[in-house]
């Protein structure tokens, strides 16, 4: 294998970044980089465990000195989202990734990185080898299935662990320490597939929306970006109002918890109405452009004869989706009122398409405040109901609550402004962490959650910094170094 990362400093931190790159770990699918970290410890003859779930527990004694500090837990997580562009022949299943350095950033080539959260592997798995540095008992914690739903959190055995700090490895901002974290659940809405068949429609058209930049549906939401398939909803909307088409296939999206960057779809429709669908899609794209100019600039939106042949959907399923497109919320729902500028409610549709029998309309939900992400739960309940259609919710999570007291906290942000000057930013994130789950299992830990500069999470155009990479560990391995007595 080339060593792409083999002149970055440190050397231990990339090389081990590169390593796991090396191995598939899309959710789910963890069980060979989980079997991989396990030797790796049992190499370094340090007490490792590995549960059901496929977390990973490793124990590395304090050095000299450190006896009498309090244990430490590091912790993050192993499996990443995996997205690529269109173009891109890449099987996430089988095939590591293709690193690339671009200036200052690892990207990798035409997929997301996974430095969510190959980041705090990376920085553990040097840790653990490092003998020359200074610190208390650390115990290393590498969960599982945290894109999907925190299924490895939900499932921590709290036994294995005894540490009352955690430093959490998960975040994507140098200088910024998150505090607490919004909870979540995923809601799907089901419409059960009918068909039709209509002879004086004979031409399919596809239509396609993309050039989005997507995101992350907690970290990104705030930049309000175009989500595909609201966009295709509006699309279809301006269309139907003129012509009479029905819908033979829609599809967009894989993860519900990332902002969708494409969509497409194909209709079937009389070929005599061609000419006006094609000025009508011009027209709708030129309007989303200026709409969208700021956040997504490319945004596109073309369609072309599709020739093959489909199974229509009914008219009445295909306005039963047109409508729920145009109805179903989405994107920021609310703004705490406390701490301004952070999302406290939001829902993202991150998947549409045929799911067995049904058209599915699958969201991930986010909320700070447990009552309200309920109510958001109860509308689309509503909704549903209306529909038709049955609502079904999974992968429920806790948020994480700000403590007032915190010596973690208070050490963590003296030793940041000792190294650079300033004081970090103390934030609140809407995206979820395990932090809720660990609080829940963990009870009275201290925590923090850390990371470097990372961009564009869960998109192919997914980068993370180098120097704030290195930049970062060299904190890290500081603060360890002072948590002595505390």
């Amino acid at each position: 294998m080339t060593k792409v990362l083999k002149d970055l400093q440190p050397i231990e931190i990339f090389k081990y970044f590169e390593e796991i790159s090396s191995i598939p770990r899309g959710s789910g699918n963890e069980k060979a980089l989980s079997d991989y970290i396990v030797n790796f410890a049992k190499q370094l003859k340090l007490c490792v465990k590995q549960d059901e779930a496929y977390n990973v527990y490793i124990k590395k004694p304090a050095t000299p000195g450190y006896e009498n500090a309090p244990t430490v837990i590091l912790q993050g997580h192993l499996d990443m989202v995996c997205e690529k562009t269109k173009e891109t022949c890449h099987d996430f299943e089988k095939e590591g990734l293709k690193l690339l350095i671009q200036d200052d950033y690892i990207r990798a080539q035409g997929t997301t990185l996974g430095a969510d959260n190959g980041v705090a592997i990376a920085y553990q798995m040097a840790i653990l080898a490092d003998n020359t540095l200074k610190h208390p008992e650390l115990e290393i914690l590498m969960t599982t299935d945290e894109e999907r739903g925190m299924t490895g959190a939900s499932h921590i055995h709290s036994e294995y662990l005894k540490g009352k700090m955690l430093i959490n490895l998960d975040t994507d901002v140098e200088g910024e320490f998150l505090v607490s974290c919004a909870g979540g659940t995923k809601a799907s809405i089901d419409l059960k597939l009918d068909y039709e068949v209509n002879n004086s429609l004979q031409t399919t058209y596809r239509i396609i929306v993309s050039g989005l930049l997507g995101g992350h549906s907690g970290a990104d939401i705030h930049l309000e970006r175009g989500n595909a398939h609201i966009i295709m909803g509006r699309v279809l909307s301006h269309l139907k109002k003129q012509i009479d088409f029905n819908l033979c296939e829609l599809t967009g999206g894989t993860k519900d918890n990332v902002i969708t960057r494409e969509c497409e779809c194909v209709i079937a429709l009389n070929d005599t109405q061609i000419p006006l669908l094609e000025n009508l899609v011009k027209d709708i794209q030129e309007i989303l452009q200026k709409e969208y100019s700021k956040q997504d600039p490319d945004v596109s939106i073309i369609a072309y004869e599709a020739k093959e042949t489909y199974q229509m959907f009914s008219a009445a399923l295909t306005q039963k989706i047109i409508d729920l497109l145009l109805i179903i919320p989405n994107g920021i729902i609310s703004f705490d009122q406390s701490m301004k500028g952070l999302v406290e409610t939001s829902l993202n549709l991150g998947i549409v398409g045929k799911h067995g029998d049904n058209f599915r309309f699958g969201t991930a939900i986010r909320s700070s405040v447990p009552s309200k992400k309920q109510a958001l739960v109860d509308k689309l309940e509503a909704i549903s109901r209306r529909f038709k259609g049955e609502l079904k919710t999974r992968g429920d999570y806790p948020a994480w609550q700000y403590c007032e007291q915190s010596d973690l906290r208070d050490l963590a942000i003296r030793i940041y402004k000792e190294m650079y000057g300033k004081d970090p930013d103390i934030k609140s994130i809407h995206a979820g962490l395990e932090c809720g789950f660990i609080a829940q299992k963990l009870i009275d830990i201290d925590m923090i959650a850390i990371g470097p500069h990372v961009k564009d999470i869960h998109s192919p155009q997914e980068r993370v910094s180098i120097s704030s990479m290195a930049r970062v560990y060299e904190y890290l391995i500081r603060l360890l170094e002072n948590i002595v007595t505390y």
